[in-house]
């Protein structure tokens, strides 16, 4: 507790739920990135389609739709018991697979029956995540905490994607996943000591109402205020031009542009993902003095250069540190953008608007349904170009439309 006090970005730790939470989620990102390896490589590998890889990666975001129902749900039942019931999926799901490729009967058919039922719960995990955090932390820990807990993902993506595709190399596709479903399931065991007690709002007692009533509430909510509504478009901007250069079509640069294996789009994932680690890392020693909005903005535009000039490389030796970068401007971006989210909204709507947030994830799975397409019919380097360039241009626009609760030195969502 001693070290905790002295280094400013431990502080988050200093809370009882934070010491549990942290490494369960991180469990839980590193279990992600070793499916995501072994089951994208295994698609594309089977289908030699880069559109089945994308539609498959689709699969993983058909939650989005349902995702402001986890935030009802978790303001109803608590954000911590229904964590643990997703979580509880991933187990069931994970050792569903590890019996398919262990008996050698796993199919591309079987793999997007269970990434369409994986679909459904999982996107809504950060959401309960970043719930859990803004309920259990006290506001001037905030961004700190937020930027410690993106760690988790973001270390998980560089551990997870090695370890994955080292696995699969080392022991085959049945062990890697054994592992994978002992990942969960230390993370479930983690996840039960979360958030014991649930915090109640003021006016919660309004979730009475029918669910389609609160959530017609939530969107009213999230329409009618400035902030939230424009952070919330940049987020399916963000998504849906942004991710997908550098997301799952990440598999397509390996194999057919930088002639790499599994294990070099392992390498791929890491590297972009240790900047993005790098960048939540400063976030957490340096969060406190930057101006949230502003720092989104920004840097949303600079991912968005960076993508237009990843597009056209087309060797690792300059593509591997770029997307280091890349990832560096990510978390600048996302991290401000949830903290935004969680300090401005009103307590009692704060589970519906992440949820409604949530939704913006579905530009993900829409930007890889019509980037692969693209990619088949033109190339890479046109379907990025395109992507950055409508991005810049509409990030622009967002700016120009609510700058005075963007830009300004005195908004809400500027405030140190």
């Amino acid at each position: 507790m001693s070290l905790i006090a002295r280094i400013p970005a431990l502080a988050p730790f200093g809370v009882r739920s934070f010491r549990f939470q942290w490494p369960a989620d991180l469990l839980a990102s590193w279990a992600f990135e070793m499916e995501g390896v072994i089951l994208g490589w295994f698609v594309l590998v089977s289908t030699q389609s880069v559109l089945a890889l994308a539609i498959f990666g689709s699969l993983q975001f058909l939650g989005t739709l349902i995702s402001p129902f986890y935030g009802m749900a978790g303001d109803r039942f608590g954000n911590r018991n229904l964590l643990c019931a997703m979580r509880g999926t991933y187990i069931a799901t994970a050792l569903v697979l590890t019996v398919l490729f262990a008996t050698h009967n796993a199919t591309p058919v079987a793999v997007f029956v269970l990434a369409t039922i994986i679909g459904l719960v999982r996107p809504s995990d950060i959401t309960l995540r970043n719930l859990l955090v803004g309920e259990t932390m006290p506001t001037e820990l905030l961004m700190r905490a937020m930027s410690v807990s993106r760690t988790t993902a973001d270390s998980a993506r560089v551990v997870g994607a090695l370890s994955g595709a080292a696995l699969v190399a080392a022991l085959g596709a049945g062990l890697a996943y054994a592992a994978v479903f002992l990942v969960y399931l230390v993370s479930f065991a983690l996840t039960l000591n979360v958030g014991l007690k649930r915090v109640r709002v003021l006016g919660e007692g309004r979730l009475a109402m029918s669910p389609f009533a609160a959530l017609r509430e939530g969107f009213v909510y999230v329409w009618s205020t400035p902030d939230v509504r424009a952070a919330t478009l940049l987020a399916f901007l963000m998504n849906f031009a942004a991710y997908p250069v550098v997301g799952q079509l990440l598999a397509y640069v390996a194999k057919d542009i930088y002639g790499m294996n599994q294990t070099g789009l392992g390498w791929l994932i890491a590297i972009y993902a240790s900047g993005a680690l790098t960048g939540s890392i400063v976030l957490s020693t340096n969060g406190a003095r930057i101006r949230a909005a502003r720092t989104m903005i920004a840097f949303a535009l600079a991912w968005f250069s960076l993508n237009f000039v990843f597009s056209w490389i087309t060797t690792p030796a300059i593509g591997q540190p770029l997307l280091f970068v890349i990832g560096f401007a990510q978390s600048f971006c996302m991290v401000p953008m949830a903290v935004i989210l969680l300090r401005t909204a009103d307590p009692a709507f704060r589970g519906r608007v992440m949820g409604v947030r949530m939704l913006a994830v579905y530009g993900l799975p829409l930007g890889l349904l019509l980037s692969g397409p693209m990619v088949e019919h033109f190339s890479f380097a046109v379907t990025g170009s395109i992507f950055s360039l409508v991005g810049v241009a509409a990030t622009l626009a967002i700016v120009s439309r609510w700058r005075e609760q963007l830009w300004s030195k005195n908004a809400t969502a500027n405030l140190r």
